[in-house]
């Protein structure tokens, strides 16, 4: 299956085009280029998608597949359904960090409470297309949960490849699901190295995020989406990402671009800053040192998911980044948890380490003078405070304890 190409259904999906050299290729179960070895991603023909098209869809992501790379009744299979997550109206935010308007996108609410369900359910459809019997990725443990959640729902193996020190609660919200779960003494970098050698071996297993990747990162466009629909069809002045792989925010700008090219939403300026943690930085070292590459690290952060020494779209967001005016800003530990503190006492969400990261990166942006206050602006909270209670638990406390007496109460001055 390697290097066959298949016919299969990927609806508006026409070609893989290199992002480098601009080869293409038939669609098929491809992510490196032949020519160069550059990454593959998706190409199209959208025909005439409408807003009416979409707004009479699912209520979840399958009512933009008329932009995805999955078959027409994509709706009518097993997956886990994720998207229309909240688009939070942060005023209390907002006046904390001194902005006129602010949003969060809010992914906690997907299935198993991270983004990492959308693209996940795309590469499952795309998979099941291409032929593959085993759903499996390396992760940093939002990937893992959504690979084992979806793969239960669709009644099919997975397989799937975590650090060992990975948080507890990552450990336990993936195992639940069963399947074949991996701990590797090592860190994600390399987790990903040994998918891509078992990948290269296991020809009908779908490594979501190595042998499919094309399919699975076109999920995030997703997000992109929904944020101009939830806004009534029309792009936010400024947006503010995390940054892993870099995967998600550049497909943000994709959707934002295809929305553009297709008349769904007004062609107006925005721009696209990325967040990352000051022990794992290196897309935000490149940018702040005016380079075009990405000189890997070794990660030291307690945002583990966003723990990518090497991420493979380091070059892209910097593209985006420099495109669009945007810019790229990095935050120490105890500024993230700052952070996830100040998101959850302004606006009830309770957001993971890389929802801390996005919230101190943007205090951050607005106090350097980088990003407008008076601008609208987007922040993506990828997911739930609960898969990481250990980076707050040493901060946050009851008020009191005290016997079960109104006197005890008075005495403990809580009036």
């Amino acid at each position: 299956m390697a290097n066959t190409p298949v016919t299969a259904d990927l609806g508006p999906a026409t070609a893989l085009v290199c992002r480098e050299c601009g080869a293409t290729r038939d669609l098929g179960p491809f992510y490196v280029c032949d020519e160069c070895f550059g990454p593959l991603e998706i190409s199209y023909d959208f025909g005439g998608v409408t807003r009416a098209d979409i707004e009479s869809g699912p209520r979840n992501i399958w009512r933009y597949r008329g932009l995805l790379p999955v078959p027409s009744d994509v709706a009518s299979t097993p997956n886990t359904e994720p998207g229309l997550t909240r688009l939070v109206r942060a005023d209390n935010l907002a006046e904390a960090l001194g902005l006129q308007k602010l949003w969060v996108k809010d992914d906690s609410g997907n299935p198993t409470h991270s983004f990492k369900d959308r693209v996940v359910a795309v590469a499952l459809a795309a998979a099941r297309e291409l032929g593959f019997k085993v759903l499996a990725c390396p992760s940093t443990g939002n990937l893992a949960n959504a690979v084992a959640a979806a793969a239960s729902r669709a009644g099919i193996r997975s397989a799937v490849f975590v650090p060992s020190n990975l948080e507890s609660q990552k450990i336990i919200t993936t195992a639940v699901y069963g399947g074949t779960f991996v701990t590797v003494d090592g860190n994600y970098d390399d987790v990903n190295r040994l998918a891509s050698e078992i990948a290269g071996e296991q020809d009908d297993w779908a490594f979501v995020n190595v042998n499919v990747r094309p399919y699975y990162a076109e999920g995030s466009k997703t997000l992109g989406y929904e944020i101009a629909e939830q806004l009534g069809w029309r792009l936010p002045d400024q947006i503010v990402v995390p940054i892993a792989s870099g995967s998600q925010l550049t497909k943000i700008d994709k959707a934002f671009q295809e929305l553009i090219k297709l008349g769904l939403v007004e062609d107006r300026p925005y721009k696209v800053f990325g967040a990352q943690a000051a022990g794992c930085s290196p897309v935000s070292a490149a940018f702040k040192a005016g380079h075009d590459v990405i000189r890997p690290v070794k990660p030291d952060t307690i945002a583990k998911s966003l723990a990518i020494g090497n991420p493979a779209d380091g070059p892209y967001v910097l593209d985006v980044a420099r495109r669009t005016g945007g810019a790229i800003e990095d935050v120490t530990d105890e500024q993230v948890v700052e952070g996830i503190r100040l998101l959850a006492r302004t606006e009830g969400v309770f957001g993971e380490t890389a929802g801390g990261v996005t919230v101190a990166t943007l205090r951050k942006l607005v106090e350097g003078g980088a990003l407008d206050p008076s601008a609208e602006t987007v922040i993506i909270n990828s997911g739930d405070g609960l898969k990481t209670l250990d980076a707050v638990a040493p901060v946050v406390a009851p008020s009191a304890n005290i016997a079960p007496s109104l006197e005890a109460f008075r005495a403990a001055g809580l009036a």
